[in-house]
């Protein structure tokens, strides 16, 4: 019986540890290159978000504006958004490998009333195993395909024949 107890303990320290040691690199064409951790994003200004789940069902979700967060890694944002700037893209990663794409102008305020938010919280509580500790929420969308969970890497990158 305490085997079994110390094991559980052991195995949710660990978990817990693994998740909230686990940060998020922004890379690629960016001015400065970030490794950002739980405790970086948790000191950054938060937004809230009503938005539908798959199901319909609506939820509360918390989080950073992920334009804040290219702001941060200095990635060409607002008046430098022009010209070949505008074949500028953001390919979002996850632990799992699921990749989804978002081209720099609609994340940008300038073109868009629409914010896309990194979330790390769901109805007021962390986001749950297997969905987080990190989750972008796309507001608006018909799908929430690119609602990635497990976020891992933020690449800004040039769309180049």
């Amino acid at each position: 019986m305490q085997y079994k107890l110390t094991t559980c303990l052991l195995i949710t320290l660990f978990s817990a540890a693994t998740a909230f040691s686990q940060t998020i690199s922004v890379e690629g064409e960016v001015i400065h290159p970030l490794k950002l951790s739980a405790a970086d994003i948790g000191k950054m200004p938060k937004k809230e978000i009503t938005a539908a789940d798959r199901d319909g069902k609506p939820h509360r979700y918390s989080g950073v504006p992920v334009t804040a967060i290219l702001q941060q890694a200095g990635v060409t944002l607002g008046a430098q958004l022009k010209g070949e700037n505008m074949s500028k893209y953001l390919l979002v990663k996850s632990g799992d490998g699921y990749e989804v794409l978002f081209s720099l102008a609609e994340l940008d305020s300038a073109f868009t009333d629409r914010v896309i938010i990194l979330a790390d919280q769901v109805d007021g509580q962390p986001l749950p195993d297997g969905k987080g500790p990190f989750r972008i929420i796309v507001p608006g969308e018909k799908k929430p395909a690119r609602w990635i969970w497990e976020v891992t890497t933020m690449a800004v990158r040039f769309a180049k024949d």
